[in-house]
């Protein structure tokens, strides 16, 4: 009672005084005893079925970790794939669980938002506060007296006391509001697309009804129908097999199906792709191809170097022998190896292949050959027509446009072959019916020209060769006949040409004029392997022998205007597309000479060994027609390409002033300068 008698005393007072006597008082309380009688008045109170647990339990610490998963979520859906037409179990599982959803718009009573509401309502401040059906002037004790105890209401004082609380910025007399929210329901509605149905009505395919009555008779006599198809099929395909055998260059009267292999069907991209990895693995070469200069030729007086690049060479023609070269005029990058043999023991079989820059590893075309290749010659305007000069005398035409192996048209002894091995070939112009045409020449003594008529090759002998001026005629007179060995026709005069003969010497001759010789030159004590004109001078031509020299000559002289001896048995020589004055020669020692007589009348200014093993003999030589490098071929069967160095590849240049010339009258003028320095001594003495 003693208790309860002070609490009155301390209420009473309390109820009748203002807040600042409340304040006042809080301050000279003691704090402390207050928090002695609420500890004192709270007291701990066990259930009944606690356990007993002894003080190790009690700091046993037991760890539990919460996971995200809903143990209570279905692992086993399932759903339909169309794509698989089957039942799949679903990976995604939602492992949200929802416990209570609430939907509702609440404003804070201070935000901007809440002010705009009761500004657009035209509500004043005052009506938000929440009417409890007390007035604030009784409210006030009530909420400010019982806190006394527990010392909580002195705090809520104070922040209502200080200058930058919410309601001393607003009004001091503004009652607190219990509830700081204002509720605003907001609701809208969309509007819903109106629904469209589509539909479509397709007419009935047409229906037929057929009926018939099959007997034995019926069924035998179609399968006796199907078997005469079947062998009359088979016999169109024995007479086209039979009539491609006898003449490849019928065309196909029948279009047969035939099931092609898948390599064929990829046979191009392989190629390109092919193409791709192999400059890949030579991009080195690639680079010096399209960008290496010596730039050492700058410090060497007027001489040369030859620099390797790509080595083209395939397995089964290693045993062969590099027997003619030939660049295709209209892709440069393509040129033609024929493969054969000089060992005339040893003769066998032969091969025509195609090489490419783009592809040094394997050739682009093979024509295996029962007899070895000795010449070939590429058309210039048809470019897939190349043709073929024989071991044992026959001549034939390759037509690259054509699958198979075998040549589109090929000589025969009915058709007037050569009877000793084909030395040259050489492509004519078109006769007068338009037809292609070109001439051969053989160890038989005969210039022969060949006609492509429509299915056959169609011969005509120009000339027959003999030992003495006057040309052999009929049966009955023999005296001797001249073998063979090389020929070349006249670049502007057409019916001009020149053959060199196995006894040495050169015949100057015409196809108009063919009882006689129009001139002899005694050109070499050993057989001519090779003559040819000058490319931009129409007088000039040179001639290369196992004499080891070379030599070159106008022909309208007996004599040669230059000699050259070269230490080695000469296999093959060709003048420069770029250069009236620039040859090469290849000799059995391996080695390279280029000579250009504009520098150096006497020297060759480049002499380079281009094989690395000594007994290895070059045979042939060519110079590709754009870019600066040569080709050269073995007996061996590798063909090497080598860039000229800029020493190599000069052209004069044009004095200040003067108007710049065409290349050819440039050349023709560079080769007319030499050859009137020799002539001068001659006119003098005369």
């Amino acid at each position: 009672m003693r208790k309860g008698s002070t609490v009155q005393k301390v209420l009473l007072p309390v109820a009748k005084s203002t807040k600042p006597a409340s304040k006042k008082k809080d301050e000279d309380e003691d704090p402390g005893e207050g928090w002695d009688e609420w500890a004192q008045g709270k007291a701990l109170i066990k259930p009944p079925d606690q356990l007993e647990l002894s003080e190790a339990e009690l700091k046993e610490e037991i760890t539990r970790i919460l996971t995200a998963n809903n143990p209570h979520a279905p692992q086993n859906i399932v759903r339909y794939s169309f794509k698989e037409r089957s039942y799949k179990p679903t990976s995604a599982v939602d492992q949200m669980a929802v416990h209570f959803v609430l939907e509702g718009s609440l404003l804070h009573e201070d935000s901007d938002e809440a002010r705009r509401l009761r500004a657009k309502e035209g509500l004043p401040e005052e009506t938000a506060t929440v009417d409890t059906g007390v007035e604030p002037d009784e409210e006030e004790p009530e909420t400010s007296d019982t806190p006394v105890e527990d010392g909580q209401e002195v705090e809520e004082a104070g922040e209502e006391d200080r200058p930058d609380s919410v309601a001393s910025k607003t009004d001091r007399k503004e009652p607190k509001v219990t509830n700081q929210f204002n509720f605003s329901e907001r609701a809208s509605q969309t509007l819903n697309n109106p629904l469209r149905e589509r539909s479509c009505q397709t007419d009935p395919p047409p229906r037929g009804t057929f009926t018939a009555t099959a007997t034995q008779w019926d069924i035998y006599d179609a399968y006796v129908e199907e078997l005469q198809k079947q062998e009359t099929n088979k016999e169109k395909q024995k007479a086209v097999a039979s009539k491609k055998d006898n003449d490849k260059g019928k065309k196909k009267t029948l279009l047969m199906e035939t099931q092609t292999d898948d390599i064929t069907k990829v046979g191009k991209a392989s190629k390109i792709f092919e193409r791709m990895v192999n400059q890949n693995t030579f991009d080195d070469i690639a680079q010096d191809f399209k960008y290496f200069e010596d730039a050492s030729d700058e410090f060497r007086d007027q001489e040369g170097t030859l620099l390797p690049l790509w080595k083209f060479q395939y397995d089964k023609a290693k045993r062969l022998s590099v027997t003619a070269l030939c660049w295709n005029k209209k892709y440069q990058d393509l040129f033609a190896v024929g493969m054969g043999s000089y060992d005339f023991s040893k003769q066998g079989r032969g091969m025509l292949v195609y090489y490419s820059l783009k592809n040094s590893a394997y050739p682009e075309f093979i024509y295996p050959t029962l007899s070895g290749v000795l010449c070939l010659d590429i058309h210039e305007q048809h470019s897939y027509l190349v043709a073929v000069g024989f071991y044992d005398g026959c001549v034939a035409v390759y037509n690259n446009k054509e699958d198979g192996s075998e040549p589109m048209y090929k000589s025969t002894a009915k058709t007037g072959k050569h009877t000793d091995p084909v030395w040259q070939v050489r492509w004519q112009s078109d006769d007068m019916d338009n037809n292609h045409n070109f001439c051969s020449v053989s160890s038989d003594g005969r210039v022969v020209s060949w006609t492509l008529v429509k299915n056959e090759l169609v011969f005509t002998d120009i000339i027959r060769l003999s030992l003495n001026a006057a040309v052999s005629e009929g049966p009955e007179q023999q005296p001797g006949i001249a073998c063979g060995t090389s020929f070349d026709f006249h670049k502007q005069i057409d019916y001009l040409f020149l053959v060199g003969t196995e006894e040495g010497k050169i015949h100057k001759c015409s196809k108009t004029y063919s009882s006689q010789f129009l001139e002899t030159y005694n050109a070499h004590s050993m057989a001519v392997d090779a003559v040819k004109w000058n490319h931009f001078h129409p007088k000039v031509f040179i001639s290369c022998s196992s004499d080891w020299t070379v030599k070159i000559w106008e022909h309208t002289i007996n004599t040669p205007m230059f000699t050259f001896d070269l230490n080695a048995a000469v296999g093959d020589v060709a003048w420069s597309p770029y250069s009236s004055t620039v040859f090469a020669a290849v000799t059995t020692d391996a080695t390279v000479h280029i000579f250009d007589l504009s520098i150096n009348k006497y020297e060759a200014i480049c002499q380079q060994p281009v094989v690395a093993k000594k007994k290895t003999k070059l045979t042939h030589i060519e110079f590709n027609p754009i870019y600066p490098i040569i080709i050269v071929g073995d007996d061996r069967g590798y063909v090497s390409s080598l860039k000229l160095s800029p020493n190599l590849r000069k052209k004069p240049k044009v004095k200040k002033g003067q108007d710049q010339p065409k290349d050819s009258e440039m050349e023709e003028a560079k080769m007319e300068k030499l050859l009137s320095l020799l002539r001068e001594p001659e006119q003098s003495t005369v």
